[in-house]
């Protein structure tokens, strides 16, 4: 038996290639390589055109990773058939996001994470990103931003509606991420790329329960990024907070000059009574507003009023008398 097996597998290498089928796969209907790329690597890599081409030298792991070798090719196999024909199968990249960096540039990525540059045969639709970091290599930290951009293009991708919801999605610099819609003028605040069908979820239900009944811009923002709960901003909300910290520093203001109005007028008066300070107790003159100047009524005049230690008291005024403050 392995003399027969030795003997047909010498037969067969002597024998010349029939020809050779391709097939290119993918989720994809459109393709950004064709079946005449592949023919013309095989053609360079094989230094001729394969077809009548002997079995024994074709070198079907150099074509392989030749193939492989090309940045829309994720995987390639090759194998002949019992009739001497060549099969080749190549699985393309599958694009799921379309990147936009801070510093303008742009390319996609894959379903592996793995950077791809766009095509000038085709563009895929997927979804957008921007705010991106801008870097020639990315770090392990990076990674995990890859990571999250990966989930959340890959689910709002296989979501008809989302997909044609979200207009864009932006990178914060906290590497959150922020959803600009198509219909409503509002913000979505996602987080991080973590729970997103969760959230998603939350944002549907908040969409059908609220905005369908109160109208698609009624919120200015829309926050899902905490478990179990919306967050929504009504519009206009904003504008009232502001208004609100404005009039409370106006009136704090107002106060701080009623004061400095209020301690110039005192300052002006002679003071007729100096403060006697005994151990612990302080007894001091007191300020009341007489109606001594009819014409400014704002006015303030300093009086002075009977000691508390005074020995001969009139008693026809009350007497003032300093509680210890200490």
């Amino acid at each position: 038996m392995l003399s027969l097996l030795i003997a047909a597998i010498g037969k067969k290498n002597r024998e010349d290639c029939a020809g050779y089928t391709i097939a290119i796969k993918g989720s994809a209907e459109k393709f950004f390589i064709n079946a005449d790329d592949i023919r013309k690597m095989l053609r360079s890599g094989a230094g001729s055109e394969l077809k009548r081409k002997k079995i024994s030298e074709i070198d079907l792991k150099k074509l392989e990773q030749l193939l492989r070798n090309n940045i829309w090719v994720r995987k390639a196999e090759m194998w002949f058939d019992n009739k001497n024909v060549l099969h080749v199968e190549v699985y393309e990249r599958e694009p799921i996001a379309r990147i936009f960096t801070v510093a303008g540039n742009t390319f996609y990525i894959d379903s592996t994470e793995r950077k791809i540059p766009l095509s000038d045969r085709m563009s895929a639709r997927v979804p957008v990103l921007t705010g991106f970091p801008d870097k020639k290599v990315y770090s392990a930290k990076d990674s995990l931003l890859f990571t999250d951009v990966k989930n959340i293009a890959t689910y709002i991708k296989n979501d008809p509606f989302w997909m044609s919801q979200v207009a864009q999605v932006n990178v914060t610099a906290d590497r959150n991420f922020e959803l600009s819609p198509v219909v409503g003028n509002h913000l979505i605040k996602l987080g991080n790329g973590k729970d997103i069908e969760k959230k998603f979820n939350r944002l549907m239900i908040f969409y059908k329960q609220v905005l369908a009944q109160k109208g698609f811009d009624s919120y200015s923002t829309i926050d899902v990024q905490y478990t179990g709960q919306v967050v929504g901003t009504k519009r206009g909300s904003e504008k009232s907070k502001v208004d609100t910290v404005m009039l409370k520093r106006r009136v704090n203001e107002m106060l701080k000059q009623m004061q400095k109005q209020y301690d110039s007028v005192v300052a002006l008066k002679p003071i007729t009574e100096k403060p006697t300070i005994s151990g612990s107790q302080v007894s001091t003159s007191s300020l009341r507003a007489t109606k001594s100047q009819p014409t400014n009524p704002n006015a303030l005049k300093a009086e002075s009023l009977p000691s508390k230690n005074e020995n001969k008291p009139n008693d026809n005024k009350p007497k003032a008398v300093m509680k210890n403050t200490n």
